[in-house]
C-alpha cells in the first residue's frame, strides 16, 4: 500500500504541479456570441461620408471612418446600450381628512418628583464640584489647593449621600401587593 498511488492522489499531485502555470493550447479561447458588439452602421453605397455627399473624394484627403455606435467613456470597458427613460409627473399623495382623529396624542407626562433639601444639595454637590473645576480650567483660572479639595470633596460627598439615600425598599405608596415574591 505504501508504494501504490491512488487515482485521486495522482490527480491531486498533477493539480499541485501545474498550479499557477497557464495552459497554452495555441488556439484562442472561445468568445461568447452574446458578448459581441453590434457592427457599425454601413454607409450608403457611393457616399463619401461628407456633409454634401458625393461619390468622389479628394485623393489628398484621408478617408473618413464612420463614428462608433457608442462612445467609449472608459477604455477597456464594454459600453452598455443607451437606456430608455420614462419620466412621469409625480402625483401628490391624498391628504387626510380634516377631522381625522386616528393619530396618536401622547398623554401629558407626570410631574417630576419633589426633592427634599438634602437630595437637592447632594445633586448640586455632585455636579457643582466638577463643574467648577471644568470652568476654571477652560477659563485659565488659578485654582487654590483648598478650592480644588472642596470641589473634589463635594463630588464625593454628593455621590455618597445619593447612594446612601437610595433605598432597596419599595415606595410607601406602592400598596399591599408587591407582585410575585420568589
Amino acid at each position: 500500500m505504501a508504494g501504490e498511488v491512488s487515482d485521486e492522489e495522482a490527480a491531486w499531485r498533477d493539480l499541485v504541479a501545474h498550479y499557477g502555470t497557464p495552459e497554452v493550447t495555441g488556439a484562442a479561447p472561445p468568445w461568447p456570441v452574446r458578448e459581441d458588439l453590434p457592427a457599425a452602421p454601413a454607409t450608403a453605397p457611393g457616399a463619401s461620408g461628407r456633409p454634401g455627399g458625393g461619390e468622389h473624394a479628394d485623393p489628398g484627403e484621408p478617408a473618413q471612418q464612420a463614428p462608433p455606435v457608442w462612445a467609449d467613456p472608459v477604455p477597456g470597458v464594454i459600453p452598455a446600450p443607451p437606456q430608455v427613460r420614462i419620466i412621469r409627473p409625480a402625483t401628490p399623495a391624498p391628504l387626510p381628512a380634516a377631522g381625522d382623529d386616528e393619530h396618536f396624542v401622547p398623554p401629558a407626562p407626570p410631574p417630576l418628583p419633589r426633592l427634599d433639601p438634602v437630595s437637592k444639595g447632594a445633586w448640586t454637590a455632585l455636579f457643582g464640584g466638577p463643574g467648577y473645576l471644568l470652568v476654571a480650567v477652560l477659563l485659565g483660572w488659578v485654582v487654590p489647593g483648598w478650592a480644588a479639595f472642596c470641589a473634589v470633596a463635594a463630588f464625593v460627598g454628593g455621590f455618597a449621600i445619593l447612594v446612601v439615600r437610595m433605598g432597596d425598599r419599595p415606595p410607601r405608596d406602592s400598596g399591599p401587593d408587591d407582585g410575585a415574591v420568589v
